[in-house]
This record gives structure tokens, C-alpha cells and sequence, in this order.
């Protein structure tokens, strides 16, 4: 900060810079000379350290280098794209195009912590093209170029086929930094659910155990994913697939699930005014004290004896249920019965068999659910809307939590979201993210003109948004809370900052014309909404702010407000024009909370940066520059 002036930071927390400034914090006599001594760490533990040479744990080639790209810090940025958006202005859902690793960092500073719910279903290790490209280098590079050979030339990255030595291994190097950062994004009463198959179940299993906690595993739940078997199959007909599920905090539990079955049980042939009840025998109960063995008269005189080791209340509670009508004697005075209520029943704690098809659905019913949307087979594995709704449900996703998919694939969990939202009138919101991972060629997908899977995933969410307006009709048009069926969306990109870029990542033959261009801040082609998306994103803001166009003392600038309707943001992004005092004192006079203005802006006036930030500071406004 310099003249209570803020300076945008250029990339994503150094997260073991971070950690070590943590640990100094905790144990300063663990740091000798700006370093962490790991020696001394060690000796203040004393026995509560590991036999580094009997540890227990999952270990494989690049599990180092796994960790550092999730560590590293990243300039990349989400530029807008309205072009394949659907309802920009009023939308809250979210989906992106890009490598979710790098996603997954440019979401840190906002949506830390502010996820329900995160279901993925993550590429199956099958020995097939293996399409996500990390080499480890760096991660925005390696993904800005596998997304030109995709531009150019269609390919696939790599393979990872069962007869490279490093087949397991190069699964898992994916999938480490990934559920590393998301973890992050988890509330504390977050969890994450997990799809895979029988090929690495055992090996996630212990990488979920490393990263969430063995402590936070909740179930493997196993579905039911084929409605038929395979006749043809060699050994056995493999008819489910599995459902990792860890919470963030072991204190976490499952929404209780109503059991439909014994719902018919439940009957008011005497109208009874709180609803239908179930006439249950009390004396089945296994939850008897040997210490209440009092006798129970009836109105008709008739002692009844306790059970054999005691009734479940005591005499007061006994008397008081009877006053309530929960406890009602039988006719002939000799026995009691207890009126359960259909609405007071807590449901049933979930089955980890998740066998019932009409509840969780199966794998052709998904394909079934596609094609209905879109003729084409344009997608090989889809999953159910019913089994992600039925996640939902388990996962006590409010009405106003996010939902978070970051391998969207055709967007299930969005459409499942919408379904559920449209249901039960609640405003959750999603957001997805999906690689543009290419169709193949002469492919149903190609012909049906989706050049990717992205491209898939963007029309299903509006396809099913407008099947589920269609279907719902006039009960959604309420006035406080109407359903969300657009999103925004985004594409991953490196920074649109000239002087944030790395001039390693530049060709050494334009490596003079980028040292020129570092005399500006931004890129020539880079709009005011674009570069205010990065911006705000690295200020810690999110991605569906209230954004508009605005004209203050002749200059265009851009103005984010607040949920109550005020000036949250005044951003001035043109470096072309120097703005004169008192145009920034309009600015201030406008009583932002924050003003936005490029570094260039200023065109070297020092005394004018100055005199903004003494007018800023007057008001309690804070000035940032990028």
C-alpha cells in the first residue's frame, strides 16, 4: 500500500508461503533464518512425530510434484462470456470452461468455504485417452496449450493406457491437487460426494482419507447403476458403481430419508385433526427400564403390567402422553397402543445400497433423460437426474446453498439443482465447471455441431431449464423468489494485465515487444467488463455481482452494487484518459465503498494519485489500483 492506496495482488496466495507465515505465527522457534527447521519442528513435537521410515500411507511417483501444482500460485483469470450465457443480469449460477485446476484456484479467494456441496464424477481410469494434460510445469501454461491444439488441431494430450508403468499413478496426480483445493471451497458442515468405479476406488478411498480425514468419511455407497445385467459378461456383470462421501467436519450427518413404502401405513379414519398416524404397540419397543415397573390402570379400572423389563417412561411422562392423546387405551381397557403422526416421523437414517431404482435411477434412464433434451447421443456417460437430486436431499443442501460440480461433464447436478429448486421453491445455485475437452470426429456430438464437451454441458442447462419452465407452468411465476434457470458464463484465460505476465511464458522472439507492452496495464483487446471480472475476482469479490455500465463527470466507468441497492464499487478502467481532480472527486462524491482505477491511469501524476487518495480518505473510501 503506498499513499492509503491498495495495489491489486497479480496472482492467486502462495499457499506455502501462507502455511510457513502460519507456522511462524504458532511456533516462531521453528523458524531460523526466514526458514522453516524442519529438525527443530520435529524435536518440539517430540513423540507425537511419525517414523518417517514406517509411515503409513498411499505413495506414488509425482505425488510431490502433485502437491506444488496446487500450491502454485496462478495469474489466470475468468473472462466473461456473455455470448453463451443465458440471463447475465439476474442469474446467480455459474459455468465455466476450463481446466478445473486452475478454476479451482482462481475460485479460492471468494468461495472459500462457502460450498454445501460438491459431487463430481471424476474420469474413470479405463486405459482410454487420458485427456487432463498436467505435466507439472506450469499449470496455465500446459492448459493454454492444450486448449491451442484443441483450437487447431483436435487433439487429445495424452493416454494412459494399463501398460505405462505409471498408470495408477497418473490418475492420482490428477486427482490430488484437485480435491486439495476443493476442500477448501467445503463449509464446515460441507461434503463432497464422490463417483467412481471398481478401478480406483481402493486407491481414492486412501487419498480422500489423506486429504478430508480418515475421521470424515461417511460411506461408500454403492449404486445400482445398470437396471439389467450383462448376459455376456466373462466373470461377473458389473452393475454398480461407487460413491466416496467425506464431510468436511466428522460431525456432519445425513438428512434422514422417508421411507415411501411405510407411508401407506399411516391412516385417520377418526379425522384426527393433526393428521394421519400409525397405531403402534409400545410394548414392542426394545427401549424398556428394568427401574419402571409400575402398574397402568385404564379408565376402565384394568391394571396393565409392564413389560417384562419395564416401561419406556415414567409415570409422569406416561400420564402426560396420555393427556396428549399420544398414548390412547384399547376399547376393552386391557392394552395401550401409541399414535405415531405422519409429520412427526424423523424418516429413516440412508441405506449405503443405493438399490432402488426409482429413487436413485440408473444409467440408462440418464441416456434416456439426455436424448430427450437433445436427439442426438451426443454424451456416452451421463448420470440420472434422480440420483443427483437424491445426493441433494442427503446432503441437506438448503435453499440457498451452492452446489458445486467441477468435472460437469453434460450437467446433471445443474439440471438436478433447477428440478429440485423448481420442486420444493428453493434458490440454490450452481456452478459448473468442464474442460473443452473435443468431441470425437464423425461423432453424433460433431455432426449435432458440439465441437466439445463444454459446448454439451452449456446447451443441456438451458435445454433443461427450458424443459422444467414448460412443465411447471404458471406456479413459478412468484414475485419474491423467482426460479433461476440461467447462468453466467465463463472462460479460463491468462491475465488480461500486461505487466502480470511472466515473461518466461513469452516466446523468446516476442519477448521485446512484451517488455514493451509492460508499459501499459492491460491488453489492448481487453474490455472494461473483462478486465473489471479479473479484477474483482482477485479482490476477493464473486462472480455474480451486480455489474453496470455508468457515465460519473463525463467518464464511463463501471459500478458494482451492493445486495441493499448502494454504490458498492466505482471502477475506472480506461488508462488512455487521465482522469482530472475533479472528476475523481465526483468519483468520491458518489460514496463508493471502494474505487477501481488503473495504475496507467494515473499517467505517472503522482500528486494526482495522491490528492484521490486525501479525498478518498476523507469519505472512508479505499482506493485500489490495478
Amino acid at each position: 500500500m503506498t499513499h492509503d492506496i491498495y495495489e491489486t495482488a497479480s496472482a492467486t496466495p502462495n499457499f506455502q508461503t501462507e502455511l510457513a507465515a502460519q507456522l511462524a505465527d504458532l511456533i516462531p522457534e521453528a523458524i531460523a533464518d526466514g526458514k522453516l527447521d524442519v529438525e527443530k519442528l520435529k524435536e518440539l513435537l517430540g513423540s507425537d512425530v511419525a517414523d518417517s521410515s514406517e509411515r503409513f500411507g498411499l505413495f506414488w511417483p509425482g505425488k510431490k510434484r502433485a502437491l506444488r501444482a496446487a500450491q502454485e500460485p496462478t495469474t489466470a483469470t475468468l473472462n466473461p462470456d456473455f455470448e453463451n450465457s443465458k440471463d447475465w443480469e439476474t442469474t446467480q449460477n455459474i459455468f465455466i470452461e476450463g481446466d478445473n485446476l486452475e478454476v479451482l484456484k482462481v475460485l479460492q479467494k471468494h468461495y472459500h468455504n462457502k460450498v454445501k456441496l460438491i459431487y463430481i464424477d471424476p474420469p474413470y481410469n479405463t486405459g482410454k485417452d487420458f485427456v487432463y494434460p498436467d505435466n507439472f510445469k506450469e499449470g496455465l501454461d500446459t492448459y493454454l496449450e492444450w486448449t491451442r491444439q484443441v483450437n487447431e488441431e483436435g487433439k487429445k494430450v495424452s493416454t494412459n493406457s494399463e501398460a505405462e508403468g505409471r498408470y495408477h499413478s497418473n490418475w492420482l496426480n490428477m486427482m490430488y491437487p484437485r480435491l486439495k483445493l476443493a476442500r477448501n471451497l467445503m463449509t464446515d458442515d460441507g461434503v463432497i460426494f464422490i463417483s467412481i468405479d471398481d478401478n480406483e476406488v481402493a486407491n481414492l478411498r486412501r487419498l480422500c482419507d489423506e486429504i478430508f480425514g480418515e475421521n470424515n468419511f461417511i460411506a461408500d455407497a454403492i449404486w445400482r447403476s445398470k437396471d439389467n445385467s450383462n448376459n455376456d459378461a466373462k466373470r461377473f456383470s458389473l452393475d454398480h458403481n461407487h460413491t466416496l462421501i467425506y464431510a468436511r467436519s466428522s460431525q456432519w450427518v445425513p438428512a434422514r430419508i422417508s421411507d415411501e413404502n411405510k407411508q401407506g401405513h399411516f391412516k385417520n379414519p377418526d379425522a384426527d385433526p393433526r393428521g394421519p398416524y400409525f397405531d403402534g404397540n409400545p410394548l414392542n419397543s426394545p427401549n424398556y427400564r428394568e427401574n419402571l415397573t409400575y402398574i397402568l390402570t385404564s379408565p376402565q379400572g384394568i391394571g396393565i403390567d409392564p413389560p417384562k423389563n419395564g416401561w419406556r417412561w415414567s409415570k409422569e411422562a406416561m400420564q402426560e402422553k396420555i393427556a396428549s392423546g399420544e398414548i390412547r387405551f384399547t376399547p376393552d381397557g386391557k392394552s395401550i397402543r401409541r399414535r405415531t403422526y405422519l409429520w412427526d416421523t424423523k424418516g429413516l437414517p440412508p441405506s449405503s445400497l443405493w438399490i432402488d431404482l426409482d429413487r436413485t435411477g440408473h444409467n440408462r434412464q440418464a441416456k434416456y433423460e439426455l436424448m430427450r433434451l437433445m436427439p442426438e447421443d451426443v454424451f456416452d456417460t451421463p448420470k440420472p437426474v434422480k440420483l443427483l437430486k437424491y445426493i441433494l436431499q442427503l446432503a441437506s443442501v438448503g435453499p440457498d446453498a451452492i452446489v458445486l460440480d467441477f468435472f460437469a461433464g453434460s450437467s446433471t447436478t445443474a439440471h438436478a439443482v433447477m428440478q429440485l429448486n423448481a420442486e420444493d421453491g428453493g434458490r440454490r445455485r450452481f456452478i459448473m465447471t468442464q474442460l473443452p475437452e473435443p468431441t470425437p470426429d464423425k461423432s453424433e456430438a460433431r455432426e449435432a455441431g458440439f465441437n466439445t464437451i463444454a459446448d454439451i454441458s452449456r446447451r443441456r442447462i438451458v435445454l433443461a431449464g427450458e424443459t422444467i419452465l414448460a412443465e411447471s407452468g404458471d406456479q413459478l411465476d412468484t414475485p419474491d423468489a423467482p426460479l433461476d434457470l440461467g447462468f453466467r458464463a465463463f472462460k479460463l484465460a491468462d491475465t488480461n494485465f500486461s505487466k502480470w505476465k511472466v515473461s518466461s511464458d513469452v516466446e523468446e522472439n516476442a519477448l521485446q515487444h512484451h517488455l514493451l507492452s509492460l508499459r501499459d496495464s492491460a491488453t489492448d483487446d481487453a474490455t472494461a467488463d473483462v478486465l473489471l471480472t479479473e479484477i474483482l475476482l482477485k479482490q476477493g469479490y464473486s462472480l455474480t455481482e451486480a455489474v453496470s455500465a455508468a457515465e460519473v463527470a463525463g467518464l464511463e466507468v463501471r459500478i458494482v452494487r451492493d445486495p441493499d441497492g448502494d454504490v458498492g464499487v466505482l471502477a475506472y478502467l480506461n488508462e488512455h484518459v487521465k482522469p482530472t481532480l475533479d472528476q475523481l472527486r465526483d468519483f468520491v462524491n458518489e460514496s463508493p465503498t471502494r474505487i477501481i482505477i488503473l495504475e496507467d491511469a494515473f499517467h505517472g501524476d503522482d500528486e494526482l494519485k495522491t490528492n484521490l487518495a486525501q479525498l478518498a480518505k476523507s469519505k472512508g473510501i479505499e482506493v485500489w489500483t490495478a
